[in-house]
C-alpha cells in the first residue's frame, strides 16, 4: 500500500502533472535551454537535483519555520541548494556550466521548485517530498530533453550530437527561438491529446 502510494506520487508528476505540459510552468528555461538534447536532459537533470534535495530539506525542517516566514526560507534552502550546484558544475564540468550559463542560477526562481515546496513538501512527509521531488524532476526532464532532441533533429538533423541527416536539409528556424514555441506548443497539444485517453 505504502510502495503504491509513492509510485503514485511519482507518476503524477511524471505524467498527470507533468510540470511542463500540463501545468506550463518554468517555461523560461524550457524554452531557453532546449537547442540540443543534451542541454534540454542537462538541465532538467540540475533542476531534478535541486528539487529533491530541496524537497527533502523543506519537508524536514516545515515543523520549525514560522508560517509567516516560510516562503522566504523556502526560497534560501533552494538558493542553497543551486549555489551548490552551480559550484560542483564549475568544478567538475565546467564546459555544461558554461552552455548553461545563466539558467542554472535561475534555479532559484523557478516556480516549479517554490510551488513543489509550498503545495507538498510543507505538508508531507520527507520520503514522499523525495518521491514528489523524483517525479517532478523526472516528468521536467523528459520534457526538456524531448523538446531538445525534436529542435535538434528538426532544426540540425542530429540528436544529442549524433548525425541522422545532413544538415543542410535542416530548418534554422528550429534551432532559434520562435521554433522554440512553435515545437512546445505542438509537443502540449500532443501529450496532452495522449494523456486524455
Amino acid at each position: 500500500m505504502a510502495m503504491n502510494n509513492k509510485l503514485r506520487i511519482i507518476y503524477d508528476g511524471l505524467i498527470a502533472n507533468n510540470p511542463t505540459f500540463v501545468l506550463l510552468l518554468g517555461m523560461c528555461p524550457t524554452l531557453g535551454t532546449t537547442g540540443s538534447a543534451i542541454t534540454g536532459m542537462s538541465m532538467g537533470l540540475a533542476t531534478m537535483g535541486v528539487l529533491v534535495c530541496s524537497n527533502m530539506a523543506i519537508s524536514a525542517i516545515k515543523g520549525f519555520v514560522p508560517s509567516k516566514v516560510r516562503i522566504p526560507a523556502y526560497i534560501i534552502v533552494i538558493a542553497t541548494f543551486v549555489t551548490v550546484l552551480q559550484m560542483l558544475m564549475q568544478a567538475y564540468l565546467p564546459s555544461l556550466n558554461a552552455l548553461l550559463g545563466i539558467f542554472i542560477p535561475l534555479i532559484v526562481v523557478n516556480c516549479i521548485l517554490l510551488g513543489r515546496a509550498e503545495a507538498f513538501a510543507s505538508k508531507h512527509s520527507v520520503v514522499d517530498s523525495m518521491c514528489d521531488g523524483i517525479g517532478t524532476g523526472l516528468g521536467f526532464t523528459l520534457a526538456l530533453t524531448m523538446l531538445g532532441a525534436v529542435r535538434e533533429f528538426l532544426g540540425t538533423g542530429r540528436v544529442f550530437g549524433l548525425d541522422v541527416y545532413p544538415e543542410r536539409f535542416g530548418s534554422l528556424v528550429f534551432v532559434l527561438a520562435p521554433g522554440a514555441f512553435i515545437v512546445l506548443g505542438l509537443m502540449i497539444a500532443l501529450f496532452n491529446r495522449i494523456n486524455r485517453r
